[in-house]
This record gives structure tokens, sequence and C-alpha cells, in this order.
């Protein structure tokens, strides 16, 4: 059974939600200490974690901010906030992918499901030249050193190999990474490259990495 920690301080909303994932045979678990939610995430070890944005102490980003200090564990944003501002706030702070209250169960579900696909998929080691990708963990690593992606900076990664020396457009990564995400705009695709090339410069692969202007995204692998 998958675990998924849920952090939610509306007692009605977590309800609805751990009946609906239980069905699924998810064990949602959710927070016992507002000082301590990283922690205590951490501690649980989960699969995926749901996160609200307006909580009783620190908000959603900075909880966000403090778990990726310590895991890449996959992240869901649920938020009734504002959501041009703060899908951009979200995907900088860590987020995978958001949804927007009101939602369906349905909805949520697919979205749970597919990022657990997308982080789970594959043990593969993915090499090139005298890079090393462990899809499974999301660790990039060469003779200069080793990189912690996130799960999402890792399927663009994983993406951007499988078509390598070929421009992927943003649709295309858009649609690939995140269902077409009604919310999700070419600039949180920005940031989440901005985000991946920052990782690839200590080991000198930023500038493999390339923009074509106006169309999309590009690895550039050679001497394999």
């Amino acid at each position: 059974m998958a675990r998924i920690f849920m952090v939610e301080d509306n007692p009605a909303m977590i309800k609805t939600v751990q009946e609906e994932l239980k069905k699924w045979q998810y064990d949602v678990q959710t927070v016992t200490d507002w000082e301590n939610v990283a922690g205590e995430i951490t501690a649980a070890q989960p699969a995926l974690v749901l996160f609200d944005i307006t909580l009783p102490t620190f908000d959603g980003f900075y909880w966000m901010q403090e778990v990726r200090k310590h895991t890449q564990v996959p992240i869901i944003v649920i938020s009734a906030a504002d959501i041009d501002s703060n899908v951009m706030h979200a995907i900088a702070a860590g987020a995978d992918d958001y949804i927007m209250k009101p939602f369906s169960m349905t909805v949520l579900l697919a979205k749970v499901q597919a990022l657990l696909r997308r982080t789970q998929q594959s043990s593969d080691q993915i090499a090139w030249a005298n890079n090393h990708f462990n899809a499974l963990t999301n660790q990039l690593n060469n003779d200069r050193g080793q990189a912690q992606l996130t799960p999402t900076e890792g399927a663009l990664l994983q993406v951007l190999l499988h078509h390598r020396n070929q421009t992927v457009t943003k649709d295309q990564l858009l649609e690939w990474l995140w269902q077409g995400g009604k919310y999700l705009n070419d600039n949180t695709l920005n940031v989440n490259i901005s985000r991946l090339r920052s990782k690839l410069a200590p080991l000198g692969l930023d500038q493999a990495l390339r923009t074509e202007r106006g169309i999309g995204y590009r690895l550039v692998v050679s001497n394999e």
C-alpha cells in the first residue's frame, strides 16, 4: 500500500481525500505537529505528498522548500489561492504538479497515479559519454560529481535523453509530463528547465541543454 502524506488543515477535505484514496489502496497520513511538518514527512517516507498552501503555521511554500532539503519525494500542490501567481511559486518551491480547489476526486486520483508512474516506471540506468542517470532515484553523476534531481527534473531529463539531439517542443513536454495541464504553461516549464540546468552546471552539462527560442529544448549529446 503506497503511503501518501497530506499537508492540509481542513478536516472535511482530509476525510474526503482519505476515503477516496483508500479505495485505491493508498494509505493517507496527515500532519500531527504543525511546527514540524518537514520532519514528519521525512520520517513517514511517503511515495507522494499533497500540499495545501494556506496552513496554520508557515505556508506551504515554506514547508515545500524545507522538505526539498531532505527528500525529492513527488509533490502535488492543492490550493484555492490565485492560480496564476501561485503555480509559479509552487513549482519554484519544488512542486511537481498543481490542482486547484474545488476539484473532483477523479482528477486528483489521475494526477496522483500519473506522478507515481513517472517516478516509479523504471530502474534502468541511462548512460552517455561518462554520464549516468538513474531513472528510479533521479540521480545523475559523472566524474565531476553527482546531482540529485526532483521527480519532474528527472522526467524532463529522461524525455530529453530519449530524444537526444532532437528539439522537443514546449507543447510536447507539457503534454507528456503534465498531461497538458490547464493551468501549466510555458512559464511553468521554463522554471523547471532553469532548475534542471542549474543542477547540470556543476557536472559541466548545462551547456548541453539548449533552448530553441520559441520552439522548445534540445539536449546535445556527443562522443557516445
